[in-house]
């Protein structure tokens, strides 16, 4: 039996130092530990979990959801949208640095080896979600975003400025004179005391998932990665900082059933949409509001539910590649749940719910408040990432306030003076006390019954009777939570991360009360303040806690903008103190008490025979050094290829010089593992590995390997790193595998072989003659005259893309009659493609023909009618037709149709 663990002395803290403490090794806090490292300072990062496999990006990423990319979305425009999203309340200086750094951002992590979406071109394939600039860019291997992240923090010079603890969590921020010193928390792996001094300290906790209870009742099913608990918004507050939008929750719609989105920023830009039970779309507003969650909770609680989304009208080469994404980059257990149901994304279309409320900067507005350094209202305390209240600054937002918040405090040495003993003992109690009482409440019941009230009173729609009988839920649990008992210093965690729950809901709640209005759609929503009042709340609500231990309100006005809104227009001006907020009396029977003032992760996986194999032991210790290539050399060699296959991996994360033509000659590996793990790691290295001759040779060579995934990986290396000829590729257009014919068309269209390209139109593969018409258009200089052959096609979704491929290359008077008679073709798709076709038709034949398409029975027709007229708008018909479109049934041909007078 294992000894119990005992309560250690205070006096065996274990005492680390260091220039900046970054807490946390997620997004924000791996890109704030490389910046300050990179400026010199001794940089210590302490992660609960493990850096390798902690934080948001290691459940998976699929792409980008706010990327300002030079010459596809502007940064005002980009700061005007997330001001609107955000209702006004936005500090734009802070959201303007996402919106100008966001793209340095992009090409930095590039150079690292994360991959974006790029076309055949070499640009960035950014795609239109929201209907207003395109900013969705996706990421074909985010699953290996965190893995890439990992391999910068292990490198030789980045380790001799970066000490990483993993399993310690610190549950306290020291301060002493009025500034941020140190940290202290516990290991959660030998439950030892740990103490930290630093000259910064900087907070990257993500946000705090764990605050409303999953429909599935499972504590740890929610919509965030379930560790985030809230760690940094306590830490915070207890240190002192202003939080502030804690009133605005995060909800987002999600799979039914399943702790996974429901990835509109994936599907939409593929055609999927949301629907209800009639197949309505029903969403008017953009993607990344409240008010778009509003209409969603409403139609959910109508008669038109349940709400689904809708892929089951797209073609099968469509549904693959939504399913290659879906099922293995952001939450891979999607998959096998549908399988589960019996469900296809072919037969079935998805049913969507919402999930449970939290609090989080990056999709919402709620956190630390911040300045445009990643500075916190304490001294030498900065927080980045969701912890951070800069409005839906998604990943991208996260790496780059990490960065700014790592430079900001690299300035700072170490601090030397006495730590704060009161505090260090306080944090010790903290972390300690449930072995004082091991058979005491268990975590997983006080934490159930903790967050059931926050679904039963501060989700919305909310009111000052539900909070504040909330709030004295929260007070009367706080001696719940201090009894809890504990065994081991995982339970030790736990315990503490309820700490910090009961801490965030008691914000959420007071901080509701507080704002007497609603705002933000669904994420504040009170019934009993209905109105949104600008006069009044065009305010931020920050949050404090006072010397006296009581939680403080402010409200501070909006500063007048960087980007001018119209819709909004803030005065500045001074602050407004509020004071502790007001209870409501809820009591309905008695004497009534008068209103009151208001008082980890699983371990790192192990290689399969890891246990048994000492060369596979001995490969995995070596590849944790950042070896050289001649020292992976003998295991790439070994005769079992389970031991080939691990140093194959190895190469690919630690990339030694050389690594590009040893992987690509892995690809002729005669092991089919070695070779998958070969083009896996050339796909995720692509953006990082020289366009080397010795490289290009030896993917060709690839080309001619019986095993079509190979020869398609090489096809797409040799693309993305120009290694490749027409040649090349159109000599694979003879290829027998069709993904393989694909990638030969797509390799034609980055070195704009029109002409080969062309001679692909009658593939015996309706996929490949889709791409050959999609590619027509992307050469960098399009012409209709090739797409002629396909605009003949008996095909139906060949035809579609190839009048639609005729809104890119131009649509001159001998394509305007076919696209013409095209829309009363008896497939949806082919109506819509000619419908887009006559954008770039003449006006005078273009504009009558798109206002009759407005009365097409298939509303996916009509929005293509409405945004082909958008590009005619100069038109008197077209804008009479717009104007009627405005009246439509399809919330998206009403959207777009409004954009005519905006």
């Amino acid at each position: 039996m294992d000894t119990p663990l005992t309560v250690p002395a205070l006096a065996d803290a274990t005492e680390l130092a260091c220039d900046v403490l970054v807490v946390g090794g997620g997004t924000a806090g791996t890109m704030a530990a490389l910046t300050a490292a990179g400026r010199g300072a001794n940089v210590l990062l302490l992660e609960k979990a493990h850096v390798r496999h902690s934080g948001a990006l290691a459940m998976g990423m699929d792409g980008v959801n706010n990327a300002v990319v030079p010459g596809r979305a502007e940064p005002d425009d980009y700061v005007a949208e997330i001001t609107r999203a955000n209702d006004g309340v936005v500090d734009q200086s802070t959201v303007r640095q996402t919106a100008t750094r966001g793209f340095d951002m992009v090409k930095r992590l590039e150079s690292y080896g994360v991959k974006f979406e790029k076309d055949e071109h070499g640009e960035y394939a950014v795609r239109q979600v929201h209907r207003s600039g395109s900013y969705v860019l996706p990421m074909p291997e985010g699953k290996d975003v965190k893995k890439v992240l990992y391999r910068q923090l292990r490198r030789r010079e980045m380790r001799e400025k970066i000490r990483i603890e993993n399993r310690v969590m610190p549950v306290r921020v020291l301060t002493a004179g009025g500034r941020a010193v140190g940290a202290a928390g516990f290991n959660t792996r030998t439950g030892e005391f740990v103490v930290v001094r630093a000259g910064a300290v900087i907070l990257a906790t993500g946000p705090c998932g764990r605050l409303g209870l999953p429909a599935s009742g499972y504590l740890y099913g929610t919509y965030e990665n379930p560790t985030n608990a809230g760690d940094g918004y306590a830490m915070a507050y207890h240190a002192g900082a202003a939080l502030t939008g804690i009133e605005c929750f995060q909800i987002n719609p999600l799979i039914k059933d399943y702790n996974g989105p429901a990835c509109a920023y994936v599907a939409n830009p593929f055609g999927g949409y949301q629907v209800n039970r009639h197949g309505e779309r029903f969403v008017e507003s953009d993607y990344w509001s409240g008010r778009m969650m509003a209409e969603f909770s409403a139609e959910l609680a109508s008669d038109r539910a349940p709400v689904y989304l809708k892929l089951s009208h797209l073609p099968e080469e469509t549904i693959g590649a939504v399913e290659s994404i879906l099922h293995t980059t952001e939450r891979p257990t999607r998959g096998t749940f549908h399988a589960g149901r019996g469900h296809d994304y072919r037969t079935h279309d998805i049913e969507m719910h919402i999930s449970e409320i939290g609090l989080c900067g990056g999709h919402s507005a709620s956190g630390v408040r911040v300045d445009a350094h990643a500075r916190t209202t304490v001294p030498r305390l900065y927080a980045a990432g969701d912890l951070a209240c800069v409005p839906h600054n998604y990943m991208i937002g996260a790496f780059v306030f990490g960065d700014l918040a790592g430079a900001d405090a690299a300035q700072f040495s170490c601090y030397e003076d006495e730590l704060p003993q009161d505090q260090i003992a306080a944090a010790h109690e903290l972390v300690y006390r449930p072995l004082r009482n091991p058979d005491g409440p268990p975590q997983p019941q006080v934490e159930y019954k903790l967050r059931r009230f926050v679904n039963d009173y501060v989700a919305p729609p909310k009111s000052g009777a539900k909070l504040s009988l909330a709030v004295e839920a929260f007070e009367r649990m706080t001696g719940e939570i201090g009894g809890m008992g504990a065994r081991t210093p995982h339970e030790l965690m736990r315990c503490a991360e309820v700490s910090f729950i009961r801490d965030c809901a008691e914000m959420a709640a007071r901080a509701s009360l507080a704002r007497t209005e609603s705002r933000w759609g669904l994420y504040h929503e009170r019934l009993d303040h209905p109105e949104q009042d600008d006069a009044g709340w065009l305010h931020h609500l920050d949050l404090r806690k006072s010397p006296s231990g009581a939680m403080e309100f402010t409200a501070r006005p909006v500063e007048p903008y960087v980007v001018p809104v119209p819709e909004f227009a803030p005065a500045g001006g001074p602050e407004r103190p509020l004071g502790q907020v007001a209870l409501i009396p809820v009591a309905t029977a008695g004497p009534g008490a008068a209103a009151r003032p208001a008082g980890a992760a699983a371990p790192a996986p192990v290689a399969p025979g890891a246990a048994s194999d000492p060369a596979l032991l001995r490969l995995l210790t070596l590849a944790e050094e950042s070896p050289d290539l001649d020292a992976l050399r003998p295991y790439l060699a070994d005769p079992d290829p389970a031991i080939r296959t691990a140093a194959v991996t190895a190469l690919g994360e630690t990339v030694p010089s050389g690594a590009g033509p040893v992987l690509a000659a892995r690809l002729r590996d005669n092991a089919p593992q070695v070779r998958s793990a070969a083009a896996a790691a050339l796909r995720e290295l692509v953006e990082v590995l020289p366009a080397e001759d010795k490289l290009g040779a030896a993917l060709r060579a690839a080309l001619d390997v019986p095993d079509p995934a190979v020869r398609t990986a090489a096809l797409e290396v040799l693309r993305a790193l120009r290694l490749g000829g027409a040649p090349v590729y159109a000599a694979a257009l003879a290829d027998a595998d069709i993904e393989v014919r694909i990638h030969a068309v797509r390799g034609l269209v980055s070195v704009d072989a029109a002409g080969e390209l062309a001679s692909a139109a009658f593939d015996a593969a309706r996929e490949v003659r889709v791409a050959v018409a999609r590619g027509l258009a992307a050469v960098r200089t399009p012409v209709p005259a090739p797409l002629r052959p396909l605009l003949a096609d008996p095909d139906p979704l060949v035809k579609a893309a190839s009048f639609a491929a005729l809104a890119v290359t131009g649509c001159p008077p001998a394509y305007t009659g076919p696209a013409t008679s095209a829309l009363t073709d008896p497939a949806w798709q082919v109506r819509a493609g000619a419908a887009a076709a006559l954008r770039a038709a003449d006006p005078a034949e273009a504009v009558p023909a798109l206002a009759g398409a407005l009365a097409d029975a298939n509303a996916d027709v009509r929005k293509a009618a409405v945004q082909a007229l958008l590009a005619h708008r100069a038109h008197p018909e077209a804008r009479d037709a717009l104007a009627t479109a405005t009246g439509d049934s399809d919330a998206d041909v009403r959207a777009y149709a409004a954009r005519a007078t905006s």
